[in-house]
């Protein structure tokens, strides 16, 4: 039943719908996976600062995703969590707190599109310029290249939301187990004509720039290798851009699935669990790939478990 309140800062969350007999086991599926992903994406955050040898742009680069991931769970995760073992009745949220949940939902999705893109630069320019990369990637450009990530992302998010604060609201139902855009311009009995099409400029705008980046950067990767003889360059190649091919893909397939499933509404149960594993899988997933992957991470975590097994002997005369 809709409730009808002009204005209210006190919104419902609809939450999951999930059977009773399933309820614990979901929670804890979500509780430790939000538990992993702070544990792994802190620690290795805090490895790069603190290694000299992860002193290196690709990993500067990548400590931004690894942010974006923090940062987007912490919000939306430990709400969804606490949520869960509420009646509906109970799932309220404030006005002010939807909108701050909604911003970083869509700072989360924008930004790891910004990021990889920037990634795939910094793979673009260590594979087809391995001599200049030292002078290309210096510590100003990764800078500039970190602003614009978080940048970008930062206006096309504030407009969207902005242009969703300007409507009068006349109901109180988020049918969401989260707030995001949609959901409170929904609550709008308004004309949102402009937000649905900006809305849709901001996805276009965003997969098409992200997709075709990506294109373009391993297409030119590609033809590098492909032309050149040197199997050290190949491998290296092969090695870095495959674990970035595949944190990419499993976002975008992520997202892809999203937008899917908002055309068909009587899926809707399975795009809210949908945008939800959109969070945990590819931030799960991050920190994994890109360890086994990295030769120094592998070699901080071999050295530090040696140390530890390795104590000091005392005999007794």
């Amino acid at each position: 039943m809709e409730n009808y309140s002009y204005n209210s800062y006190t919104l419902q969350l609809q939450g999951l719908n999930v059977l009773k007999a399933s309820i614990y086991p979901v929670y804890l599926f979500f509780f430790f996976s939000y538990l992993f992903i702070m544990v792994t994406n802190v620690g290795i955050t805090v490895l790069i600062f603190i290694d000299k040898n992860l002193h290196q742009p690709m990993y500067f680069l990548f400590r931004n995703l690894l942010i974006n991931d923090i940062l987007g769970n912490s919000i939306k995760l430990p709400r969804l969590l606490l949520d869960m073992l509420r009646p509906p009745s109970e799932r309220l949220i404030s006005y002010y707190e939807c909108v701050v949940q909604a911003f970083s939902t869509h700072m989360f999705g924008t930004t790891s599109h910004t990021v990889l893109m920037i990634m795939a630069f910094d793979r673009y320019v260590a594979i087809c310029y391995p001599l200049r990369y030292s002078a290309i990637m210096s510590n100003k450009m990764v800078m500039k290249l970190t602003v614009s990530a978080w940048g970008v992302a930062f206006v096309l998010v504030g407009i969207l939301l902005g242009l969703t604060l300007r409507l009068n609201r006349c109901r109180t139902l988020i049918t969401n187990p989260f707030c995001d855009n949609a959901s409170l311009f929904k609550l709008s009995c308004e004309s949102v004509s402009i937000n649905d099409v900006y809305g849709l400029t901001f996805t276009v705008v965003l997969f098409t720039g992200s997709i075709g980046s990506m294109v373009l950067t391993y297409t030119k990767i590609a033809v590098v290798c492909l032309t050149s003889k040197n199997k050290s360059l190949n491998s290296k190649a092969l090695k870095t851009c495959s674990t970035h091919l595949v944190v990419y893909l499993i976002m975008v397939f992520n997202g892809m699935s999203i937008i899917t499933l908002h055309r068909f509404p009587h899926y809707s149960d399975y795009r809210k669990l949908c945008t939800i594993l959109f969070h945990i899988i590819p931030c799960s997933i991050n920190p994994i790939i890109y360890g086994v992957q990295s030769k120094e991470i592998k070699k901080f975590f071999s050295k530090s478990f040696k140390s530890k097994k390795t104590l000091p002997s005392f005999h007794q005369s």
